[in-house]
C-alpha cells in the first residue's frame, strides 16, 4: 500500500518538476540573437541597368528615329580606400546590349567595305537600326554615405568604361528587300566612355558619354560619320 502511494505521488510531482526544469532552461535562452556588425563590408557589387541611347555627333543629314535603348548587367569588385569604407575603388566586368534607330543606311560593297548613305524622307522602310553587344570593364571612383548598419544611403560614382563589341548587326528592311550586315570593317570595336552615377537607395541615375565614334573613315554626303552616343538611364545595385 505504501509502495502504491509513493508511485502515485511520483507521477503527480513529475509534471511539476518537468515544468520547473523547462522554465529554468527557457530562462537561460536569450530573447534575441546578438547582432554582428560587419566592419569589413563592401557595397554595390552586382548591378543591372537600362538606358536610352541618344545618338550624338550626327552629320546634318542623319537623324535619330524610333526607339534606341539598352541593358547592362555585371559585377564590380568594391575596394574600400578608407577606414569608414565609404570611399572606394570599383573594378568590374559586365555585359551590355544596345540598339540604335536612325536613318543611316549601312551596306557593303563587293570588297566588303562599308557603304553609308542617308535615307531621305521619301524612303519607305519599316526598319533601319544597328545593334551591338559588348563585354565591358567598368572602373569607378566611389563615394557614399554608407555605414555597416544601413543599406540606404546616397552614392556618387564616377569613372570610365572600356568595352569590346563582339557582335554587331545592322538591319534594313522595306517592302522589297532586307539587308543585314554583321561584319563591318569600318566599325571601331573598342569602346571607351566616361560614366557618372548618383542616387539614393534603390533608384540611381546613370550617364555614359562615349569618347570615340562607332565608325572609322566613314562619310555621308561628304561629311564624316562620327556617330557617338550619350546613354541616360537607371542603375540598380545589389549586395
Amino acid at each position: 500500500m505504501k509502495t502504491g502511494k509513493v508511485i502515485l505521488w511520483f507521477f503527480c510531482f513529475l509534471p511539476l518538476s518537468s515544468f520547473a526544469q523547462e522554465e529554468k532552461e527557457a530562462a537561460r535562452i536569450p530573447d534575441t540573437v546578438p547582432f554582428s556588425i560587419d566592419s569589413l563590408y563592401r557595397e554595390d557589387q552586382f548591378y543591372a541597368g537600362f538606358h536610352f541611347n541618344l545618338i550624338t555627333d550626327r552629320p546634318s543629314s542623319i537623324s535619330q528615329e524610333s526607339f534606341s535603348g539598352g541593358l547592362d548587367v555585371g559585377f564590380i569588385r568594391d575596394f574600400p580606400l578608407n577606414e569608414r569604407r565609404n570611399v572606394a575603388l570599383g573594378i568590374g566586368l559586365g555585359w551590355s546590349i544596345n540598339t540604335y534607330g536612325q536613318n543611316l543606311f549601312i551596306s557593303e560593297d563587293s570588297e566588303g567595305n562599308g557603304v553609308f548613305e542617308s535615307l531621305d524622307g521619301d524612303a519607305n522602310y519599316s526598319t533601319n537600326r544597328f545593334t551591338t553587344q559588348l563585354i565591358e570593364a567598368p572602373v569607378e571612383f566611389r563615394w557614399r554615405t554608407s555605414t555597416p548598419e544601413t543599406y540606404k544611403f546616397w552614392r556618387i560614382y564616377t569613372g570610365m568604361k572600356l568595352g569590346y563589341v563582339y557582335h554587331f548587326r545592322s538591319r534594313y528592311r522595306d517592302d522589297d528587300r532586307e539587308i543585314i550586315v554583321n561584319r563591318l570593317s569600318d566599325l571601331d570595336r573598342l569602346r571607351l566612355g566616361a560614366t557618372f552615377t548618383f542616387g539614393y537607395n534603390t533608384f540611381n541615375f546613370q550617364f555614359y558619354y562615349a569618347l570615340n565614334p562607332f565608325f572609322q573613315n566613314a562619310e555621308v554626303d561628304g561629311e564624316p560619320v562620327d556617330l557617338s552616343t550619350l546613354k541616360i538611364g537607371l542603375t540598380f545595385y545589389i549586395l
